[in-house]
């Protein structure tokens, strides 16, 4: 099955970079009330184990809907929604001031009432990491 422009085994990106700014990873807290000195103090930061902040992981998972769609769009659909995570890990940490970016390949596509439903597998890279920084499989749905 196929979404329009989009098929299963599709892969799309990268992405964009997105910096990942203290202004960013404080702005997330504040909405959140996540306020670990490990996001939000940098000076109690610079002597854990990362020596800097890092980003929240879920910060990390936010923005992939955003990479998505601008990479693929909505797809000539009415509306596209974040229906649901089945997976999520975040294998390494984002310093603040890193940037990463996505690339997302498309798995399984269903038929769901009022359109069509896409697990999508997701990879978030940070620039000159070794490792991925998150991995998740997102369900989206597309309706007409």
């Amino acid at each position: 099955m196929a979404i329009e422009g989009i098929s299963e085994g599709l892969e799309l990106g990268p992405s964009g970079w997105v910096e990942i700014t203290q202004e960013r990873i404080d702005g997330f807290a504040g909405s959140t009330g996540d306020n670990q000195w490990i996001h939000v103090d940098p000076t109690r930061a610079a002597a854990g184990p990362f020596k800097t902040t890092i980003a929240h992981g879920f910060l990390t998972l936010s923005l992939l809907p955003e990479l998505w769609f601008e990479l693929a769009g909505d797809a000539g659909y009415r509306l596209a929604v974040n229906y649901g995570v089945d997976r999520v890990r975040f294998p390494a940490p984002v310093p603040s001031g890193s940037r990463v970016r996505a690339r997302f390949k498309v798995g399984e596509i269903s038929e769901v009432n009022g359109g069509e439903q896409a697990v999508i597998e997701a990879t978030v890279e940070r620039e000159g990491g070794e490792k991925p920084v998150c991995v998740a499989q997102l369900v989206f749905r597309f309706l007409r």
